[in-house]
This record gives C-alpha cells, structure tokens and sequence, in this order.
C-alpha cells in the first residue's frame, strides 16, 4: 500500500519562525533553524549554571552531569557518558525494548495504557540491565522521579523525593568513581521524558486508527525522524549568552537568557519544504531535536533503537481510537499524560 500522510498542525504554543525576538519576563526566543544551529555551535551561548549539594543528592548529580556542566568540566564528563555508551549496542537495546514490550503486551489484556505500562519504563528497564544497574526495575522508578524535578527551580517536595531517589540509584549503580556514576545515572535521567514523549508521539500519530487498520509501510526510523521533527519530546533548550553576540540580525548583551525552539526551527521553511507535511524519508536540513555541537545528545543512536523496539512491535500489534491527547504540563518537554490503545 502507499501511504498518505496528514499536515500536522504545530502543538499548541509552538512559535512560528522569525527573528529572534526579545521580552521583558521571558528573555529572547530563538526560532529559525539557522539561528537555533548557530546558537548551540557558538561557545558564546553557554547552558546555564546550576548549584551544587551534599554528595548523593539531586543538586550533586545536576552538578556533576555533562548536561549542565560548564565549559571546563564539560568535556571530561561527556567523555564518562560517551564512553559508558560505547559498550551499549544500539541492536541489543532494540531488541531487549522489543522483548520488554511483548511481555508486557502479552499480559496486560485487550487494552494498554503506553504511557504507564511502555514508554516510561520499558525504554529506562532496558538501558538500565545493559549499564549494570543492580535492578533494572527499581532503577526505572526511581529515574522517573529523579526526572521529575531535574531540571532547577522545581517544587522542593519534589526535590526531597529526588534526593532519596538519587541515593536509591547510587545503590543500584555499578562501582566506580563518584562523577562515572552520577554520569551513568544522569543517562538514565535523560533519556527517561524525552524517549517515554517520542513512543506517545509516534503512537498517537502513528498507530491505525481501528483494529482493522492496516500500519504504515514506511520504515520505523524514518517515521520516527518525522516524529521528532514535527512533534518533537524536548521542544526548546536553554542557554544564557556569556558575551555580548549578533545573531540573526538582533543584538543580544551579554548574561541574556535564550531559549532555543527546536520544534519551530524543525517546522522552518527555509529548511524543510512543505514544513508541516509529514514526510518520512525526507532529505533536507539536519533535525535538531537531539541538538548539535560539542553538546548533542551523545545518546541519540541510542534513544531511537530503545523508541524503534517499542514501536515495532506496537504497529504489529496495536491501535488508537482518534481522540485528544493531553500532555504534562512542561516548559520545554512534551510527554502525553497517558495513551490507551488496543491490542490484538
């Protein structure tokens, strides 16, 4: 068969494509694909800080991790995760989350939850067994709620749960030097929202809409790539201007806060023709949902074999009833709040 795509509209409160554009209680918003590639190449635009704490907590791991590293300690910790990822082959975790989600298919019934029961956890219990964490399905839960408050300026209620779970996950984790495993957990972290938001992405716009639909023919990482450019699980990321800097024609001083719109660069016109067509296979200017520069994910082959392992057998096997599908309230991820689909 052929398949025929839809327009995906932008989601809600995605920005179109401009200048960059400055606000009083917001900073500048960056969302041309040009000036979002040139922002995260140029060393001028730097992550910003974070505060430390008592080792074994959440601020200690924030601070130890090459995602909010600053410039002079961030090479050596991405290194730690690069090479922890090394080991990993991408085909092993592919067919581990595959594996994973028959089972769990295999006892859940006529109908699933993928949010709950597939996308948070079968991704974080697979990457978890390869890394060497004791057990993979403690260290699953207690990376979602490490995850939950991550990122600074959360609920402290939030934080002190983060930090009896970062002390779990020390536990769990192989031996080894402090900042080797904070980095091993930090992959776990990171990889938890972002996947878990690519599988319900790829599932609300992917999956046939009856049980006797027929699944698309394209291949699962083609479709994927067009899912993480159309409706991307980290829509922005943020950076703070270390001097003053031209870009795209606007003049920002320096210790600006910025914020770079993936998902309105993924959706540039100068970029992509036909920008909201869904297009799997497309050729055309990088995605930068996975970032680029010396800090691209450094997991990224990684994140989609765990996805594409999911969704293969998803599209074997499942389908959606059409419907709305809300998300959890975040500033720069999207992650459905739940996604019930039927099983064969």
């Amino acid at each position: 068969m052929t398949d025929t795509w839809p327009h995906l509209a932008p989601a809600a409160g995605t920005p179109q494509c401009g200048p960059p554009s400055f606000e009083p209680e917001r900073g500048w918003w960056v969302t041309r694909h040009a000036d979002v590639r040139a922002a995260l190449t140029d060393p001028t635009f730097q992550v910003p800080a974070v505060e430390s704490g008592p080792p074994g907590t959440l601020a200690w791991l924030r601070a130890s991790v090459s995602r909010f590293s600053p410039p002079r300690r961030h090479a050596e910790r991405r290194a730690v995760a690069t090479s922890a990822l090394a080991s990993l082959d991408p085909d092993d975790l592919r067919h581990d989350a595959a594996r994973l989600t028959v089972s769990v298919l295999d006892r859940v019934g006529d109908r699933v939850d993928v949010m709950r029961e597939l996308a948070r956890p079968v991704p974080l219990w697979a990457l978890a067994d390869r890394l060497g964490f004791a057990d993979p399905v403690a260290a699953g839960t207690a990376v979602a709620v490490v995850a939950a408050a991550y990122h600074p300026g959360v609920d402290p209620a939030l934080t002190a749960r983060a930090d009896r779970a970062v002390a779990a996950l020390l536990a769990l984790a192989p031996q080894g030097p402090p900042v080797v495993r904070a980095n091993q957990i930090g992959l776990l972290v990171q990889a938890c929202d972002a996947t878990a938001g690519l599988i319900g992405a790829a599932a609300q716009h992917l999956l046939p809409p009856t049980v006797a639909g027929a699944p698309a023919t394209a291949g699962t990482a083609d479709l994927l790539a067009e899912v993480l450019r159309l409706d991307p699980p980290v829509r922005a990321t943020r950076r703070v201007t270390v001097d003053a800097v031209r870009l795209g024609g606007r003049d920002l001083p320096a210790g600006s806060p910025v914020l770079l719109r993936f998902d309105a660069a993924n959706r540039d016109p100068r970029a992509f023709p036909e920008p909201a067509t869904f297009q799997p296979g497309r050729s055309g200017a990088g995605l930068l949902t996975f970032g680029t520069g010396e800090r691209g994910c450094p997991g990224d082959r990684h994140a989609l074999a765990l996805a594409t392992g999911v969704l293969d057998v998803l599209r074997e096997r499942c389908w959606r009833s059409p419907g709305p599908v809300r998300h959890e309230p975040h500033p720069t991820l999207r992650v459905p709040t739940s996604l019930e689909v039927g099983v064969r």
